[in-house]
């Protein structure tokens, strides 16, 4: 049976909209927890003190006012000198980039931007107070563990692996070549990343297309995941377009798919899932 979570929504200082407080709340009573909604204009005294009283798991305050950096630690505080520090403090609202992490310095877990979609807060409320609690939770949202390499693109692998090896002095760890990409690889392993070197076999290759449009360099970036098929579905369902919508086999025997760059900032970021190889 799952731990009925109570969470309190607060609107510190002297911000007057709460629409987006009020949409918050319904999606968190819509996703099965108990909201206790403050109202307007509460002092952070007024937020630490509703939230002992009604013994929430979680506070999760929203500013619209640009007073987010004095009130929410400000909050934090009143928590722990009431002895109360268990209880985890999100925030939310028109809250600057430069700003979260100061906030999240100060004692405040997270910073949920605009455009987050509610769900995600709550998966995310739901996680914080199951970690803290020690209790096991079966669903894992997480989708990026590592990031597991960047694949470069070169025209020769003879003519490219002096410099890796001779001048960056780093360790060649092995040579794959992958008939149904028309590539041959090279395995470079730097400190905590691995480089891959992409050389195309043929004109047919991906990687010959795009060094024709674009020169050697930068090709992808591999982002280390497990479950694969289910990291699919979580960004599909987030809005990210895929190149592949199931996994297919990759280099060193891992399972891979790429999202498409035009969702991804320009960028092209691969999938990759070496789980299955591991438990091997």
């Amino acid at each position: 049976m799952k731990k009925k979570i109570r969470v309190l929504i607060a609107k510190p200082g002297l911000d007057g909209h709460d629409r987006g407080a009020l949409i918050i709340s319904q999606a968190l009573r819509d996703y099965g927890m108990e909201v206790i909604y403050t109202g307007l204009r509460q002092t952070p005294e007024q937020i630490v003190a509703s939230a002992i009283q009604e013994d929430v798991d979680a506070i999760g305050m929203s500013c619209l006012s640009g007073a987010h950096n004095e009130l929410f630690p400000e909050v934090v505080n009143g928590l722990k000198g009431q002895g109360a520090e268990e209880i985890i403090v999100i925030g939310g609202g028109v809250i600057p980039w430069e700003d979260i992490p100061f906030l999240e310095k100060n004692g405040v877990q997270k910073i949920f931007t605009p455009g987050t979609p509610s769900i995600e807060t709550a998966k995310y409320i739901e996680k914080a107070v199951y970690q803290r609690d020690g209790i096991n939770l079966d669903v894992d949202n997480e989708i990026v563990k590592k990031v597991d390499h960047i694949g470069i693109a070169v025209e020769s692998l003879d003519e490219s692996l002096p410099f890796y090896l001779d001048t960056l002095h780093l360790k060649l760890e092995g040579i794959e070549e992958v008939k149904s990409e028309s590539v041959k690889i090279a395995f470079l392993n730097a400190g905590n990343i691995r480089i891959e070197l992409l050389e195309p076999t043929n004109e047919s290759s991906s990687i010959h297309s795009f060094i024709q449009k674009r020169g050697v360099g930068i090709h992808h970036v591999a982002l280390g995941v497990e479950n694969i098929e289910k990291r699919i579905q979580q960004l599909k369902e987030n809005g990210i377009s895929m190149i592949h919508d199931v996994p297919k086999p990759g280099a060193g025997g891992a399972e891979i798919a790429f999202m498409h760059p035009k969702s991804t900032q320009g960028v092209l970021y691969e999938l990759c899932d070496k789980s299955s190889k591991e438990r091997i």
